[in-house]
């Protein structure tokens, strides 16, 4: 299976904040913003990872990323001149996953959670073994900002609606999805939405009139943060700082997740470790290389 950040957009709620520089390279309190979905891909066993973006913001992406090889993955690059909708990722990327599977996840949102690997892995596998789509449920307080799941009795997903004023449940849709290859040219067959956007619940919706669509709810156990505001960034923020100065366990240490995945080594992860001593979570890399057998 491949892998898809997209962190493209103009970032305009977070205003000016973003002026002058792509949202997801924002910091999340230790860290760039976009450490957090990359942690998730990897944490999913996915080690080739296509990375869209503008532009203008391209290049700072490759600087601070490279090609991934410090984490044991390849990181590829790929331009959207401007927003066209969640969709065009599979059209821009389909040589990328030249008849793969694929995983997208959006570069602003944070995925936290109890038996996350597991929960990723199962999606992961049952979209390669049966050629399907997987998405999540999550609820939400207010959901006409989300694309909207709506369930039957039974827990069957009956309809997806895209930001809708009335929605039919409270759970959202969160920024993950698992597809298999027919992805690409489903994404090539939806009509743009009113606003002119290739919209994600459309292929969604093909999914799931075919009755090829799994719809997980996460539940309690899990956390979802959306970074795409003032008050969410500063949110997700605390709740990075809680849980790390509480248990003393980092979120979305990528050289963790790499080394524990066994894709760097202990030497490997020494150096990283080093050359950022002089802060806290370098000082966490040593610690995972001197805990280590």
């Amino acid at each position: 299976m491949k892998g898809i950040v997209l962190a493209g957009g103009l970032g305009s709620r977070l205003f000016p904040s973003t002026l002058a520089v792509s949202k997801q390279l924002l910091p999340i309190f230790d860290k760039p913003m976009i450490y957090y979905p990359l942690s998730v891909l990897m944490l999913a066993g996915i080690r080739e990872i296509l990375l869209i973006s503008t532009p203008q913001d391209i290049g700072q992406y490759e600087r601070l990323l490279g090609n991934g090889s410090q984490w044991g993955i390849s990181i590829e690059y790929c331009i959207q001149t401007k927003p066209r909708g969640l969709a065009e990722a599979f059209i821009l990327g389909e040589n990328f996953i030249d008849g793969d599977s694929v995983c997208l996840i959006l570069g602003d949102n944070v995925f936290f959670g109890m038996g996350m690997s597991a929960l990723l892995e199962k999606a992961k596998n049952s979209v390669e073994n049966e050629g399907s789509g997987c998405i999540f449920a999550y609820p939400v307080s207010d959901a006409t900002s989300f694309g909207v799941v709506e369930f039957d009795d039974s827990g069957k997903a009956i309809s997806i609606e895209e930001k809708p004023a009335k929605p039919k449940s409270n759970y959202a849709v969160p920024g993950l999805y698992f597809y298999d290859n027919t992805v690409c040219s489903i994404s090539k067959s939806i009509t743009p939405s009113l606003r002119g956007e290739l919209e994600i619940t459309a292929v969604n919706n093909v999914y799931l009139n075919q009755g090829m669509l799994q719809v997980v709810n996460l539940g309690r156990g899990m956390a979802w943060l959306d970074t795409g505001t003032p008050q969410g960034l500063l949110s997700a923020a605390s709740f990075v700082e809680a849980v790390q100065s509480r248990q003393g366990l980092y979120v979305a240490c990528l050289e963790e997740i790499a080394f524990s995945n066994g894709w760097i080594s202990k030497g490997a992860l020494i150096d990283i470790g080093t050359k950022m001593q002089s802060t806290e979570y370098g000082q966490y890399i040593l610690s995972i290389a001197r805990g280590a057998v």
